[in-house]
């Protein structure tokens, strides 16, 4: 019994002993360590340069033509023999084709009275142009008097017999003739139709004007009329009956056939495409099958602008390098863009005319 409680003894001072040696290295290590800070240090806050920056890109698509002196178009060129200048300031092509693409484009027909003896030609030349649709072009046909009597006759569609049905039920009616309101509604459904969905990009855009250029009483100005035209990328064909407009003209008056003329050319000019005065309606069917042609045989071209979005009026050249023994080649595409805005203000639209959809 004694020999045990001895025995125990011994074993409580070995561990009190290893006890009193752990503490005396622990308290050595600690008071060579550095100090703690009193406080953590604060973590880094995020900077608001960090966040993401979206940048907005604008691909500009052109349709371009190139004709010769003569008029003649030239449809083998390459993508190295263009140069386009945005207020005079070299692009870089970010895309280029030269095959045919398929075209949505709308028959705009003057009903008023000044075309009643054209009407049954104009009706004939109308169903030449439809009938060289190829299976993916869409048309629809509209036609127009005055403000107030606007009518879709046909919706988009690429069924020739419904085009061809929508056209044998035009008919001459009287009123005050407008022209730029029904180019302008046009144009306008050209977009919406786009933006519906049942677009396909790839797609050309273009309006068949046919009209005596004469307008008596339309709602939109033609500076509202080529402001719009600016924001669309869609080109004008148009055929024009003025022969039988007045030539007479005052001192600071331009005649009623030159104003017209003037007007319908802008059009075409200013947007790519291209004007015809026949002398008889006997030249329809060889204009019809023409702007069948000259929708088909062009360039379309991309870029992104090299200047930032602002909301300002581009001027658009494009230069075509010259041709065996310098032949001349000429370009004809739209003449100028208004750029987006990076942060588009909204502005209140202006009431358009009344118009009818059948």
């Amino acid at each position: 019994m004694t020999k045990l409680v001895s025995d125990k003894f011994k074993l409580l001072e070995l561990l009190t002993a290893f006890a009193l040696c752990f503490f005396s290295v622990a308290i050595a290590t600690a008071q060579s360590l550095p100090a703690r800070p009193a406080t953590s240090p604060t973590p880094p806050v995020a900077k608001e340069d960090d966040e993401l920056i979206r940048i907005d890109t604008e691909l500009v698509n052109i349709d371009v033509r190139v004709v010769d002196r003569n008029g003649r178009p030239i449809n083998n060129l390459q993508q190295r023999d263009f140069q386009v200048l945005e207020d005079n300031e070299p692009q870089q092509i970010e895309f280029f084709s030269k095959s045919e693409v398929p075209t949505n484009y709308s028959l705009v027909v003057d009903n008023s009275g000044s075309l009643r003896q054209q009407l049954e030609k104009v009706i004939e030349a109308s169903k030449i142009i439809v009938g060289t649709n190829k299976p993916d072009d869409e048309t629809s046909i509209i036609r127009f008097v005055s403000r107030d009597k606007i009518s879709v006759e046909q919706e988009f569609t690429s069924n020739k017999n419904d085009l061809a049905d929508a056209l044998d039920n035009f008919y001459i009616e009287g009123g005050q003739t407008a022209v730029r309101d029904a180019v302008y509604l046009a144009a306008q459904r050209l977009q919406e139709y786009e933006k519906s969905g049942r677009f396909d990009d790839r797609k050309r855009r273009a309006l068949i004007l046919v009209t005596d250029g004469e307008d008596r009483d339309s709602y939109y100005s033609e500076a509202q009329l080529f402001e719009m035209l600016r924001e669309a990328n869609i080109q004008i064909y148009v055929v024009g009956f003025i022969n039988e407009l007045s030539k007479d003209s005052g001192f600071i008056r331009k005649s009623e056939q030159s104003k017209a003329k003037s007007f319908l050319e802008r059009l075409a000019k200013e947007t790519g495409g291209k004007s015809y005065f026949p002398g008889t309606v006997t030249e329809l069917p060889t204009i019809a099958r023409d702007i069948s042609s000259e929708l088909r045989t062009q360039y379309s071209i991309g870029y992104v602008p090299s200047k930032k979005n602002d909301g300002t009026y581009r001027n658009i050249k494009v230069v075509v390098a010259d041709g065996p023994n310098k032949e001349k080649r000429i370009a004809v595409t739209r003449s100028g863009r208004n750029a987006a805005r990076q942060s588009p203000a909204s502005s209140a639209s202006a009431t358009p005319p009344s118009k009818s959809n059948r």
